[in-house]
């Protein structure tokens, strides 16, 4: 009796062992993870001089930090971790305003486009072609229809 007891709790102490252990050639999957506001170039080339609060907010999202001891400066802050690689990326992007809430200036890791540069937006549309049907395969019958399977039937019986 006592060598069984003996005998289970070296088993269960193994077991409990193999959980913590992870082969090598075993790699989870993690997923990227991405904080903060994205700024395109695009996004920042709008910006003018002497744009309001609400333009900017308009063009650019809602600052994830906006201090309550600074509250003519924005700063939009992005940051990308891969899941795949472990490699982090960090953007800082600030936008300053004058004492009537238009814009000043701005500072980060995005350039300031230039106004004369900006053009209007081209239409990104476009029509696709998915198959058209001569007038001989459109006069044509339809084949007949294939009864259900016994699946599908059951399926249908339950309400599904």
């Amino acid at each position: 009796m006592r060598r069984s007891r003996l005998l289970l709790v070296a088993a269960s102490c193994v077991l409990i062992a193999a959980c913590s252990y992870k082969p090598g050639f075993i790699k989870e999957y993690k997923i990227d993870i991405q904080q903060g506001n994205v700024l395109t170039q695009e996004m920042v080339a709008q910006l003018k001089p002497g744009q309001t609060t609400d333009q900017v907010r308009f063009l650019l999202g809602t600052p994830l930090v906006v201090d309550i001891f600074h509250q003519q400066r924005w700063d939009y802050l992005y940051r990308y971790q891969s899941g795949q690689t472990g490699q982090v990326e960090a953007r800082k992007f600030t936008v300053f305003f004058d004492g009537e809430g238009r814009l000043a200036r701005v500072e980060g890791d995005v350039a300031e486009g230039d106004p004369g540069t900006l053009s209007a937006p081209s239409n990104k549309s476009r029509v696709v072609d998915l198959g058209s049907i001569s007038p001989e395969e459109a006069d044509k019958p339809l084949p007949p229809r294939e009864p259900p399977s016994f699946f599908r039937r059951m399926m249908n019986m339950f309400g599904f």
